[in-house]
């Protein structure tokens, strides 16, 4: 580039004007509009091919308006096509970071993609697909880029098909999902990290020059230390209900990474998809290979509109049942632990009826007799009832549970395996070890081999025998708690593929459990939230959050869930754990999925009316609460009080969960807190629900107020230390 030459951009407040590479006025060039409700994606291929983004942002009202967007360049071809690259190649023009590096199949490591066609569809009346033709002039290598639009949800998927007629195979060193551009001022990153019982912890910091990673190499549970979704706000953090903001998440569960680069002209560039770490592909001569879909959302009304949008689209589009029921239940695990027998559970089962619940859910310890499962060292593999502590088999139980008018569900960990157990002592060569190495194990156990088509069959068996013995099984709770260390396969020949294939290998055992099992409730459990992402949620009903569960631990991971997963998919249980009061527990776990683990004979005779009144309202009330809009009205990082609320679609219905989470003196809702998504006009009144016997509410049920009133100056939950936890039911006046 000629030293004279200038440089120059355009920049529009709560506009995303992008850098484009070519002369916008040549009859040559082609252009392709991904739009939704609110917002554009436009990409532009210029007469030499070069194919990039010049705008994502706020829909403009004119679409021949987007052929005005300037260029940052000015007829230079030192740079042209190189920094707002549809899907960024290596090895050619490209000095940043790269979406897909290859090797070709004559050793060369150079790659260039030029467009060359592309084509609409429409799926649904809300859906369509725009795929992307790009192929390299010198190589017979391709790309397919795919952008599926949900256009009333403001929600993309975007992923990537790679294949090649090479005289050879092709190495694939990089193979990201996505690839996009901001223009801004300034970038602000919130992500989050983690670890067991810590989950969701969250940072917001300001991005600056450079690389910021995003990535997992857990194998499992990837997501234990850093889950793969984000957000990042444009010229200041976004609010609630300010501010423009872009949601990120890769629906994959295994390895992940996202590149967030931010370079010299300001441009952030963001690259997601697959870990590439030790994960080299070689991809032979006409084998396709498919990214997984990268979602996200843009924004400009702050964080909540963000949050709804991705609630919308998930219960509608990708979560197993997402629009359907889920069962309440009682779960035996922090009542026994492995310590039970048959005598033990019919006693329990007793309990559920009494608790008014759908279910008993028996967890871990109820299998393996050669290594018992009376503690975590052993049995796992050994999926056959132990006959000690049961007798008479898992039949016996879900009889008991029919003959108490409750279902059955239970506990499996069928990726797993223990080193002392008959499994591991049968198939040493299905699991994930090094052949030359020592052991190493998380939590007493390895990983079993799903690369391997047989460990593949074993895993659906586990299930499908469980179904097959017992049809009135109602539930499984799907345990993952391991991570692959000595990642090593005995079956297949390219180590470099083993962490991709672990991934291919479990997603085909989800689907043959769902093709047969199309309906049976599943959790998805990772020792917490492990693993938790829109991939896996295709196959599970709901997902454990976090193994804590101390109530006031447990309102701000659900708070920080909420910004990208529905409330229905949130399994919250009440337990002991924490020193809070039983009321303030079981309000905390009806923000989502409610479920118990506590011992129900040892409840006082007051508390054990207050929760199966509860379970009572809980059901009355839980349409609103999975299916509503959801809006946070006051951080519990922010404030003494946290409060969330969730309005029905016709807004005739509310309810809002007040919780003191500061015990210094004197703190609570000292002013009035602000509704949000009610009718202006619509009148309401106000009711406390799950008043503890013996005790008066506060609340003036008889007062009436306008949704404006409400949004406007608020309503005072009046929480306090006295108070610790308040649920309001706002519904219109009849």
């Amino acid at each position: 580039m000629n030293r004279n030459t200038k440089l120059c951009y355009t920049y529009a407040p709560l506009l995303f004007i992008l850098i484009t590479f070519s002369a916008l006025n040549t009859a040559a060039q082609t252009t392709i509009q991904i739009e939704t409700k609110s917002n554009a994606l436009v990409l532009q291929a210029d007469a030499k091919g070069n194919l990039g983004t010049i705008y994502f942002g706020k829909k403009l009202s004119s679409p021949a308006e987007y052929n005005l967007i300037p260029s940052v360049y000015k007829q230079s071809d030192d740079y042209t096509g190189v920094l707002s690259s549809a899907y960024t190649p290596s090895g050619s023009r490209n000095l940043f970071e790269p979406a897909i590096s290859v090797t070709h199949a004559d050793g060369n490591n150079s790659l260039d993609l030029q467009y060359v066609s592309h084509k609409v569809e429409k799926i649904a009346d809300d859906v369509s697909q725009t795929s992307v033709l790009l192929k390299d002039p010198a190589y017979n290598f391709e790309v397919i880029l795919y952008y599926k639009t949900y256009f009333a949800d403001d929600i993309v998927e975007q992923w990537s098909v790679i294949k090649h007629k090479e005289k050879g195979n092709v190495l694939l060193n990089k193979f990201a999902s996505a690839n996009l551009y901001l223009r801004a001022g300034s970038y602000y990153l919130k992500q989050y990290y983690g670890d067991w019982a810590k989950e969701m912890r969250s940072e917001e910091t300001k991005i600056t020059h450079g690389i910021k990673t995003l990535d997992s190499k857990l194998g499992t549970r990837a997501n234990l230390f850093q889950p793969s979704v984000f957000m990042i706000s444009l010229d200041r953090p976004a609010t609630e209900d300010e501010g423009t903001v872009l949601y990120g998440a890769l629906e994959y569960s295994g390895n992940f990474r996202t590149d967030i680069e931010l370079d010299n002209l300001d441009n952030l560039k963001i690259i997601s998809g697959m870990n590439n770490f030790a994960s080299a592909y070689t991809l032979k001569p006409g084998e396709v290979f498919t990214t997984p879909a990268f979602l996200y959302t843009l924004s400009s009304t702050g964080k909540g509109n963000a949050s709804r949008n991705m609630h919308n689209w998930a219960r509608n589009y990708k979560i197993l049942d997402g629009k359907g029921q889920r069962l309440t239940l009682l779960n035996n695990w922090e009542a026994t632990y492995f310590d039970f027998n048959e005598s033990k559970l019919f006693e329990l089962l007793k309990d559920t009826k009494k608790l008014g619940v759908d279910m008993f859910l028996l967890d871990d310890g109820w299998f393996a007799n050669k290594y018992p499962r009376n503690g975590d060292v052993a049995g796992l593999g050994d999926w056959e009832e132990n006959r000690t502590k049961l007798p008479n088999g898992i039949s016996s139980l879900v009889k008991e549970a029919k003959d108490n008018g409750v279902k059955f569900g239970i506990w499996i960990e069928p990726e797993m395996i223990n080193p002392k157990s008959n499994l591991y002592e049968k198939h040493p060569d299905w699991v994930v070890k090094q052949p030359a190495r020592k052991e190493y194990y998380f939590r007493n156990q390895l990983v079993l081999d799903l690369t391997n088509s047989k460990v593949q069959d074993f895993v659906f068996g586990v299930v499908d025998d469980l179904f097959t013995k017992n049809p009135d099984l109602a539930y499984l709770k799907w345990d993952c708690n391991a991570v692959i260390y000595n990642a090593y396969s005995a079956t297949i020949g390219n180590q470099n593929h083993f962490y991709i294939e672990y991934m291919r290998g479990l997603y085909k055992v989800l689907e043959r459990i769902r093709a047969k099992y199309p309906d049976v409730p599943m959790m998805l459990c990772s020792g917490g939230g492990g693993r938790v992402d829109y991939a896996a949620l295709k196959y599970f009903t709901e997902f454990w959050p976090s193994d804590n569960t101390d109530p006031l631990e447990r309102i701000f991971i659900q708070w920080e869930n909420s910004y990208f997963y529905p409330s229905i998919t949130s399994s919250n249980h009440v337990t002991d754990w924490g020193k809070q009061s039983i009321k303030f527990r079981t309000d905390v776990a009806m923000m989502g999925k409610l479920g118990f683990d506590i011992v129900i004979g040892h409840l006082k005779d007051n508390d054990l009316k207050y929760v199966q009144d509860a379970v009572k309202t809980y059901n009355a009330i839980k349409p609103v609460i999975w299916q509503g809009d959801q809006y946070r009205l006051a951080d519990p990082r922010e404030n003494s009080v946290a409060s969330m609320s969730y309005v029905n679609t016709d807004k005739t219905k509310a309810l809002m969960f007040n919780y003191l989470v500061s015990n210094r003196y004197d703190e609570g809702s000292k002013f009035p807190i602000k509704l949000k998504g009610l009718d202006k006009a619509k009148k309401y009144s106000i009711k406390e629900l799950n008043v503890y016997p013996g005790t008066n509410s506060s609340i003036d049920s008889s007062k009436s107020y306008t949704g404006d009133f409400l949004m406007t100056v608020g309503f005072n939950p009046v929480v306090n230390s006295g108070r610790t936890s308040v649920v309001l039911q706002i519904e219109e006046n009849k």
